[in-house]
């Protein structure tokens, strides 16, 4: 008998399951099941596609769902409403022709969950194919009450991350981008790669030879950070394969995460001999570009993870800089995460709610609760608190949070400057400004907020201390 559902589907489906059942990662379940069942490369782009948008689009299309169905989405069995999910992400985001993505979702629902219930998912997805997209928008805002569940409704993030959105962007000055923030936040993301530096070649020498390689219809360079490129129609395993068969050192790495590490090499001219730590280096991008740049200067990075499979992935990301690197397993609040040295320059990648990284992660905004941020900003206090008497004199301390949440960015530095008074701050948008021309933000303030929509980065938020000496 013919395959009834195909294996893209059943994919997507198991890894929807996992990520609500078992608490999986999409980007870590998704490429295990891709390779155990051996997609075509044109099917594992299209599992790719369902997992991410469905996931990601999960709060609008219960919405939608709901009204098709006549009753709240939370009363639908799970594995019914995650056959819907799939199904109306078909339906209204992708160029699946209707009766395929309606026959399939019917018998996926006759495998995976209650038989008798796929003319329920028969009627509710032809009732969805039946309106536009454009008038869903206005059925889901109109099914509304308040602006905010509006907003959190028709773009697909809980309502607690749209009023943190908006009150980043009003404190940073842009208050009426909202939308397009959050519109950013459900785009599917480019590739970033960071070319790693080697003393040699300059970063311009360095896109000219990726480019020469690869060809302009696989890579591309922003501008954004001088090492950065965006790749398409290319895997990232064969883009950098390629790469360094022409002597280019390259990993994966958002740009605006790439400029948190340049920001602190910038900061001020660096000695040889200097002293690099890596606090929270997990997983080991960031540190690749500190240990390029710190083997052409003559300088030194030790790197902790407080996770040892992080700390794994740490060695991999820096296996090609010797004993420039030194990879520690360690908590950074504890004695061993310093090894009873100062350093000229710490990096801290604090652990925060990732909601500056929506749009790689998916599944992260309905995972994340208000309830956790406060644990989280202790964590980041006492890492900055632990860090701060094992700088130098004149040494230079860069907090980063890839979160926009004021509590995680913009009041952490008032207490840490509240309760340091030996640290000052640097200027950072100058700093960021000089490293990078394209950026459209204020040099003269002493914190930087990236943004998806404005920078096309993560929302990395950026700030550099200098130790009074």
């Amino acid at each position: 008998m013919a395959k009834r559902v195909s294996d893209a589907r059943l994919v997507a489906y198991d890894v929807l399951r996992d990520v609500a059942d078992r608490d999986a990662y999409a980007n870590l379940s998704l490429p295990a099941k891709i390779e155990k069942t051996r997609l075509s490369t044109r099917d594992a782009a299209f599992v790719t596609e369902l997992v991410s948008g469905t996931l990601r689009m999960q709060g609008y299309y219960d919405a939608v769902i709901s009204i098709a169905a006549q009753r709240d989405s939370a009363q639908i069995d799970p594995r019914t409403l995650r056959v819907l999910r799939l199904g109306a992400h078909q339906l209204l985001a992708t160029r699946v022709a209707a009766h395929a993505a309606i026959n399939e979702s019917v018998e996926l629902q006759r495998l995976v969950s209650n038989a008798k219930a796929t003319g329920f998912v028969n009627g509710v997805l032809r009732t969805i194919e039946r309106t536009d997209g454009a008038r869903w928008q206005e059925l889901v805002r109109e099914a509304q009450g308040t602006v905010d569940e509006q907003l959190a409704a028709a773009y697909s993030h809980p309502e607690w991350v749209v009023r943190q959105l908006r009150d980043a962007l009003n404190v940073d000055g842009r208050g009426t981008e909202l939308i397009a923030m959050l519109e950013a936040n459900n785009e599917s993301p480019q590739v970033n790669l960071a070319l790693l530096p080697d003393g040699e070649r300059s970063a311009e020498q360095l896109c000219e030879l990726a480019q020469q390689e690869l060809g302009e219809e696989h890579i591309i360079f922003t501008g954004t950070s001088p090492h950065g490129a965006v790749l398409r129609r290319i895997s990232p395993l064969a883009a950098i394969s390629r790469l360094r068969e022409r002597g280019i050192i390259a990993c994966v790495q958002d740009q605006g995460s790439q400029l948190a590490a340049l920001a602190l090499v910038a900061a001020k001219p660096v000695s040889t001999g200097e002293k690099w730590l890596d606090l929270c280096a997990g997983p080991g991008g960031k540190t690749a570009l500190l240990a390029a740049h710190a083997k052409i200067a003559g300088a030194h990075v030790r790197a902790t993870e407080v996770t040892p499979h992080r700390a794994a992935l740490v060695r991999r990301a820096t296996q090609d800089f010797g004993d420039t690197v030194d990879v520690v397993c360690a908590d950074g609040r504890s004695e061993r995460a310093y090894a009873g040295q100062k350093y000229d320059r710490i990096l801290i990648d604090a652990p925060c709610s990732g909601l500056g990284a929506l749009r790689r992660r998916p599944e992260a905004r309905w995972r994340k609760q208000p309830s956790d941020i406060p644990a989280l900003t202790k964590l980041q206090e006492q890492l900055i608190t632990a860090a701060v008497p094992q700088l130098n004199s004149g040494g230079v301390l860069a907090y980063v949070t890839c979160s926009p949440h004021l509590a995680e960015t913009k009041a952490v530095v008032k207490r840490i400057l509240r309760q340091n008074t030996q640290l000052r701050q640097l200027p950072t948008g100058k700093i960021l400004a000089d490293i990078s021309p394209v950026l459209q933000h204020d040099r003269e303030q002493p914190v930087t907020q990236l943004w998806p929509h404005r920078d096309g980065t993560d929302a990395m938020f950026i700030v550099l201390f200098e130790l009074a000496q």
